[in-house]
């Protein structure tokens, strides 16, 4: 397969028409495939900001005094 059949290129006239484009396309998506791309941005940015999504925190003490 050349490479011209494996990609479609498309020029937009503003970014407003390129919004409105992706827009429409992530509606057409299933949702399953909506949430994955959620879950896979969410995984890319964990990897910039190198650190593990599983990073143990500060818990919290919650404490109840009677008075």
């Amino acid at each position: 397969m050349d490479r011209k059949s494996r990609f479609t290129i498309v020029r937009y006239a503003s970014l407003e028409e390129m919004k409105a484009d992706e827009y429409q396309y992530w509606q057409q998506q299933p949702v399953h495939k909506r949430m994955d791309a959620v879950e896979e941005i969410t995984r890319e940015a964990y990897g910039l900001k190198d650190s593990s999504p599983n990073v143990s925190r500060l818990q919290r003490t919650l404490s109840h005094i009677k008075r």
